[in-house]
């Protein structure tokens, strides 16, 4: 493979008629994308002294699949004849056809071999790659997927692995603030690098459309977990350079390929690029550096989620990090405007209402009412001292998900149950949270007897598992006595009440895993997957189903299925898995 490619291709957003192709390359320079009687070009642009571009593929028939290749500066450089990997395609979407897509969360970039498969377990997505890469589809002989969603911690900035610190040792004291953490836009690039690089995973990625979110890991640990938080950050020598770097790189390398045509043409960092005379290099080191930090310092002035709607399904991506409100009066998991976006967007008249977000929105019970106690003490429920005790609890283990923001989880229950009642339009089949984060899967639904179905359905982690210790402590803290407990001590609290009540389907698993959803006749069909090594063949995982499950309709035949019929119906179909 020639130098002159650096990372990717990564095949990002697709439509109808159009894919969007992101390259990272070597040097200033001309990038061309070839597939059928097609070809496209887009010049580099430059930031921090590396170089990128999107090559906008348009015009394209609508179920076209089209196998494609890369020049830079007019040599091929990809596919790489000697990989033996298939040749990457793009597949546009066909009108009509049901939504399948792959997603999953939390996943570090260590070696694939038997030492990194010891300590971070074998990486789900890379053989999910190799199971596509060989004709096995996803394991279950069905066509491949339209996308994969990454919900967070897509790179770990504040855990690096030992190759990532011989890169930092390599050109700064690592003794030194931030330490063994990233520190600026060229540690970030490599980074990415490291995440990418693998030749199945870069593969994949080539072929398979993604979308992606960050989550607290690609910039911190409990990222904006309360104005405490931030202050604290804020008051180090180098916070600033890292979230500039860490927001900065994020649009680079993830953001920029969510967007739309459409949307990339109203960007004001997209338009800079696209407005640019063709003499010359663009070089947006400064201009990005800014637009990060207003980004930080405002959260209003950029939006980072998104929205896609598939036929009769919708997926919308919520920003849960950075569009936080800290303010202690208006404090907020997504600020006014964000949530005023993302009611206008939960509506009817779909099959299926997809809500991904990297934070569950619907804990294990016992946690929700852990977290929704400690939201309370932590703002001054029980006084001056329990709060200053409680924002140390709420830092030391984590707990900042949408239970720690009860008035925003309030919100968005009241949108997903007026979506299920059908007072936003016909209602959908099922209102379905995807979620990753906590380091375990389960899948959970809100108790109802009536309208839609209201799940969630967490995928974590791709490679990152909890020490086994850790996996008790969770299940325990989750489970059993924990949500009785957990109810008396919000009460204590004067918490109120849930708005409504869930309950475990399935879970809770610990394996790394990559999870699947399709929009089957039969309902909305998930599954989850994990790479298993044979014969201590640590280069050539296999993938192995871990639980699936389907989520029937409630209107069947005549009548409406049980919740005692839906729990029949998914033990018979997991005994069957």
């Amino acid at each position: 493979m020639t130098t002159s490619l650096v990372l990717g291709p990564m095949m990002r957003y697709v439509d109808e008629t159009s894919a969007s192709i992101w390259v990272e390359t070597r040097s200033d320079s001309r990038v061309t994308v070839r597939a059928g009687h097609g070809t496209w070009e887009a010049r580099t642009f430059a930031v921090h002294g590396h170089h990128y571009a999107l090559v906008e593929a348009d015009g394209i028939e609508p179920g076209s699949v089209l196998p494609y290749t890369l020049e830079i500066d007019g040599a091929q450089v990809w596919p790489d004849p000697a990989s033996g990997f298939p040749p990457p395609v793009i597949a546009t979407l066909k009108p009509g056809k049901p939504l399948r897509m792959a997603y999953g969360s939390c996943r570090t970039s260590v070696p694939h071999d038997e030492s990194g498969n010891r300590t971070h377990g074998v990486d789900s997505l890379r053989a999910y790659a190799l199971a596509m890469a060989s004709g096995h589809g996803t394991a279950n002989g069905t066509e491949l997927p339209d996308m994969v969603a990454f919900l967070g911690d897509q790179v770990y900035a504040d855990s690096t692995s030992e190759q990532m610190q011989q890169f930092i040792r390599a050109r700064r004291d690592i003794d030194e603030p931030p330490g063994e953490e990233l520190k600026d836009y060229e540690e970030y690039a490599h980074l990415y690098n490291l995440a990418w690089s693998d030749p199945a995973n870069r593969w994949l990625l080539s072929t398979l459309p993604s979308a992606m979110i960050f989550d607290d890991h690609d910039i911190r640990d409990d990222w904006n977990a309360s104005l405490t938080w931030k202050k604290g950050m804020e008051a180090t020598s180098w916070w600033h350079g890292r979230i500039v770097a860490g927001l900065s790189s994020y649009w680079v390398y993830q953001h920029l390929g969510n967007l739309s045509p459409q949307e990339r043409a109203t960007d004001t960092i997209w338009q800079l690029i696209a407005g640019r005379g063709d003499e010359a290099e663009l070089d947006l080191s400064a201009e990005l550096d800014r637009f990060a930090d207003r980004a930080d310092q405002d959260p209003v002035s950029y939006r980072w989620s998104f929205c896609r709607d598939f036929g009769d399904t919708r997926l919308i991506v919520v920003d849960s990090r950075a569009a936080r409100n800290l303010a202690p009066d208006d404090r907020a998991l997504l600020d006014h405007e964000e949530m005023a976006w993302l009611d206008g967007r939960m509506r009817g008249g779909f099959r299926h209402l997809l809500v991904a977000t990297s934070l569950p929105f619907l804990l294990p019970m016992g946690l929700h009412h852990v977290e929704s106690w400690n939201e309370a003490i932590s703002e001054g429920a029980w006084g001056k001292r329990p709060a200053r005790a409680g924002e140390k609890l709420r830092q030391a283990v984590d707990l900042e998900h949408w239970a720690a923001f009860q008035k925003s989880f309030r919100q968005v229950a009241d949108m997903a149950a007026e979506v299920a009642d059908g007072k936003r339009g016909p209602s959908p089949e099922t209102v379905t949270f995807l979620s990753g984060d906590v380091h375990f899967s389960y899948v959970a639904e809100v108790e109802r007897s009536s309208g839609s179905r209201i799940l969630q359905a967490v995928c974590s982690p791709i490679r990152n598992p909890l020490p086994r210790l850790m996996r008790y402590f969770g299940a325990i803290s989750a489970y059993g006595l924990a949500s009785p407990v957990g109810a008396l001590v919000a009460r204590s609290a004067r918490v109120p009440d849930p708005p409504f009540r869930w309950k475990r389907v399935k879970g809770p698993w610990f394996n790394n895993n990559l999870a699947s959803l399709e929009v089957a006749p039969e309902g909305l069909r998930l599954w989850w997957q994990t790479g298993v090594v044979d014969d201590v063949d640590e280069l050539h995982p296999r993938l192995e189903t871990v639980a699936s499950l389907t989520v029937a309709s409630r209107r069947e035949n005549t009548g409406r299925l049980s919740g005692r019929g839906f729990d029949r119906l998914n033990h018979r179909r997991a005994a069957r898995s």
